[in-house]
């Protein structure tokens, strides 16, 4: 089979197994179907990442399509909603989606050729790409579902330990930075391969002491990752700890972090707020190997025996005539 018959073959089958159904309606159709204005289909297509034909006629879509419009219509919350918010809602879960879908590529491409493989070479290909497509999209789906059920749980319990069984989109909390020092210089003499093992390492190190002292990653953005904790003392665990893990493993260059504390607001799983800009700033002026702390997070720790705190000189930085940085260090070492 040439490489082009076997790229048709796999798509194919992908398609057939993650849209669940034939493309047989146009947007016309779905919006009647769903019950929705054709406007309101169109917007919350696009906003889900998808790119929306300029004919209305043409049959795009499918019965999951029109399930999905359902299944957001029968969340009380969306529903009752203005347009702004239901499109900002798909964004945000279509943002996330397509980011797995994009690292996944290859993960999903290479379990079809080894599921295709074991079958020998006497098997019918057509059926044999299909069934394992099949199988992989669904392992991967139920791998994801676990995944999103353990940490909604873990959302849950931490949003109801501090704000009770209401909604509220400010909380406060402590949020801080880890930066690579000299990542845009160090990336540019690197291979691609030894690029994504630096990448690796930074994620994975970091992940793991963020997770294991109480608190969540929110975002990784190439050379730095944001987190949160429920505390200053929690935030201030993890900060320690992701300097102290970075040069265990002594793969990833030196880091900056920071960590402020106070009121901050929660929009779409990600956090924003003079806190958060706080401790970006910080991060920015840290030196290499060292933790700054805002005076929100000093006050909590005062008194804190597990760790040391020097007061610095005030700075400015963008945003703030006078910021005054905190050193932090795990007690019994220099604060110097």
């Amino acid at each position: 089979m040439v490489s082009q018959e076997r790229s048709e073959l796999v798509r194919s089958a992908a398609e057939t197994s993650l849209l669940a159904g034939s493309r047989r309606y146009n947007r016309r159709e779905v919006a009647e179907k769903a019950g929705v204005a054709p406007e309101l289909a169109r917007r919350l297509w696009v906003s889900l990442g998808f790119p929306a034909s300029a004919d209305d006629s043409a049959p795009d879509y499918t019965d999951s399509d029109i399930a999905a419009i359902h299944r957001l219509r029968e969340v009380g919350v969306l529903a009752d909603a203005d347009t702004r918010q239901q499109a900002g809602t798909a964004r945000t879960i279509g943002q996330a989606m397509a980011r797995l879908a994009e690292w996944q590529v290859d993960l999903v491409l290479d379990e079809i050729d080894r599921r295709v493989a074991a079958a020998g070479p006497g098997a019918d290909p057509d059926l044999v790409t299909r069934a394992a497509t099949a199988e992989t999209v669904e392992l991967l789906e139920s791998l994801l579902s676990y995944a999103w059920r353990r940490h909604l749980d873990a959302a849950l319990t931490r949003h109801l330990e501090e704000t009770g069984p209401t909604q509220d989109s400010t909380r406060t909390l402590a949020v801080g930075f880890a930066d690579m020092v000299g990542y845009t210089r160090l990336t540019r003499h690197l291979h691609p391969d030894e690029l994504s093992t630096l990448l690796e390492a930074f994620e994975s190190t970091t992940t793991a002491a963020i997770a294991e002292n109480g608190g969540w990653v929110v975002k990784n953005v190439g050379d730095e990752v944001m987190f949160a904790a429920e505390s200053p003392l929690a935030a201030a665990r993890i900060a320690v700890a992701v300097q102290e893990s970075t040069m265990t493993v002594g793969t990833t260059p030196e880091l900056r972090v920071a960590v402020a504390y106070g009121p901050v607001l929660q929009r779409f799983g990600d956090l924003y707020g003079s806190v958060v800009n706080i401790a970006a700033r910080l991060t920015g002026v840290a030196r290499p190997g060292t933790i700054l702390i805002d005076d929100g997070a000093a006050a909590e720790l005062d008194g804190e025996r597990e760790f040391a705190i020097r007061h610095l000189r005030s700075v400015r930085v963008r945003g703030f005539n006078r910021l005054r940085p905190h050193l932090l260090r795990r007690n019994g070492k220099s604060a110097d």
